[in-house]
């Protein structure tokens, strides 16, 4: 009998929307349980790596995550893969930058750069 959640996705079996290529690698990040739907969110190690290019490698998001730097909707995020979904607001500190998750007209995440005032909006 299985106990606990599932750690473990395929990349076959990953969003299509997350945009990964088949050939990079078995597995892709299983999102944790959060506020949004394994099919309707992106977590954060694929906006930091593949959507903004801000690391190469795993270890190297980890690593910018756990130094508290980033933050989702208001609130210090630690997790890698924290489930970011529809009008999240992605805010990251050492840079000051800010980031909106919407939508693009072909259903996937488009990533939409907003002010600081407008970051403090949550639609």
């Amino acid at each position: 009998m299985v106990r606990g959640p599932r750690k473990h996705l395929k990349r076959l079996n990953a969003p299509s929307h997350w945009m990964l290529d088949k050939l990079s690698g078995r597995y892709a990040p299983r999102p944790s349980q959060g506020p949004h739907k394994l099919r309707e969110c992106l977590p954060l190690i694929i906006f930091l790596r593949n959507r903004l290019k801000y690391a190469l490698t795993y270890d190297e998001v980890k690593k910018i995550v756990r130094s508290r730097s980033i933050k989702v909707d208001g609130k210090i995020r630690t997790d890698v893969t924290y489930p970011s979904g529809f009008m999240d607001v992605i805010t990251i500190e050492k840079t000051s930058e800010n980031f909106r998750l919407l939508y693009d007209s072909k259903g996937r995440f488009a990533v939409h750069r907003i002010t600081s005032d407008e970051a403090k909006y949550k639609l």
